[in-house]
């Protein structure tokens, strides 16, 4: 699928806000540290891991800290693959993300849905497959998650997901109104360091039907609605965390109702360049399909 026009404007509008607070304002040379642009100055996890659609944070929701372990003089970099095995379907995302100087991440998923013997009974074929592009990119406004710790202020941060679908006839003929679509999204996040603790609160505001694998709106709804994405992260050890999460979705398609997302994960990160997440996620009614609940595995690697 070719890049979309909205990209490079994406970029132009963001880069000046990244440059004016790239550096304290009492720091006179703009030459990054000796250690390089891959820093890794930032403390180990507390760069996330790679979320389903792509953007630094949990395995469902968007968090407000930037992907990566660069600092604000440096930029981090990284890779990830996550599967989610449901009992009827099977979602498959490749991705890259960057993050640079703790302020500005842009990032890129592929997503493949094997509907497998649904897509027969639907007469779609069996191991129909929907693919879906997700270029995304995210803004730290105010706060720092991790320094602040003297101040309630959490790390606030907007961003946006562009997603295009490559089966926009299969999506018009379930009652979709699009197969191209983009959903915003404001993030707090707060680290309470003392507790081992990480509250993360998301607003996205989107058309998404399963999260744009379904197109976008539907006979039963077509406007934008405020989803809420929250995560609720444990530190057991500085290397490993346990957590709970939940999304929200809006149900537009008339076909069938669609319900919210949940999941219980365990992440383990041996070193700031490679981590391990595993969940049991329960996604809930996918088209003809209940109790849509399975094994969900991330791998992340970065520099």
């Amino acid at each position: 699928m070719r890049l979309p026009t909205l990209w490079p404007a994406l970029l132009a509008a963001l880069l000046p806000a990244v440059s004016a607070f790239a550096q304290p304002a009492d720091e006179a040379s703009s030459t990054p540290p000796s250690r390089g642009w891959f820093d890794q100055g930032k403390l180990l996890a507390t760069g996330g891991v790679s979320q389903v659609e792509g953007a630094g944070g949990g395995g469902l929701g968007a968090w407000a800290l930037i992907t990566g372990y660069g600092s604000d003089h440096g930029a981090g970099v990284n890779g990830h693959y996550t599967t989610v095995l449901l009992p009827d379907y099977r979602l498959d995302t490749l991705g890259a993300a960057v993050g640079l100087f703790d302020r500005l991440e842009l990032s890129y998923a592929w997503q493949q849905f094997d509907t497998q013997k649904v897509g027969a009974a639907l007469g779609l074929g069996q191991g129909f497959k929907f693919h879906q592009n997700i270029f995304g990119a995210k803004l730290r406004l105010v706060g720092d998650a991790v320094y602040d710790q003297d101040r309630w202020l959490p790390q606030i941060s907007v961003g946006l997901q562009h997603k295009e679908n490559d089966r926009g006839a299969v999506i018009a003929a379930v009652g979709g109104k699009g197969a191209v679509g983009t959903d915003y999204y404001i993030a707090a996040s707060k680290l309470f360091l003392a507790q081992s603790l990480l509250v993360n609160a998301t607003m996205r505001f989107t058309k998404a039907n399963q999260l744009g694998i379904l197109g976008f709106g539907g006979g039963k709804h077509d406007a934008y609605s405020p989803q809420l994405e929250a995560s609720l992260a444990y530190l057991f050890a500085r290397d490993f965390a346990v957590g709970v999460e939940g999304r929200t979705k809006p149900s537009n398609l008339a076909i069938a109702k669609e319900q919210d997302a949940y999941d219980v994960f365990a992440a383990w990160f041996p070193c700031k360049n490679f981590s391990i997440t595993a969940a049991y996620a329960d996604l809930g009614n996918i088209v003809i399909k209940d109790h849509q609940r399975g094994a969900y595995l991330s791998l992340q690697a970065g520099l």
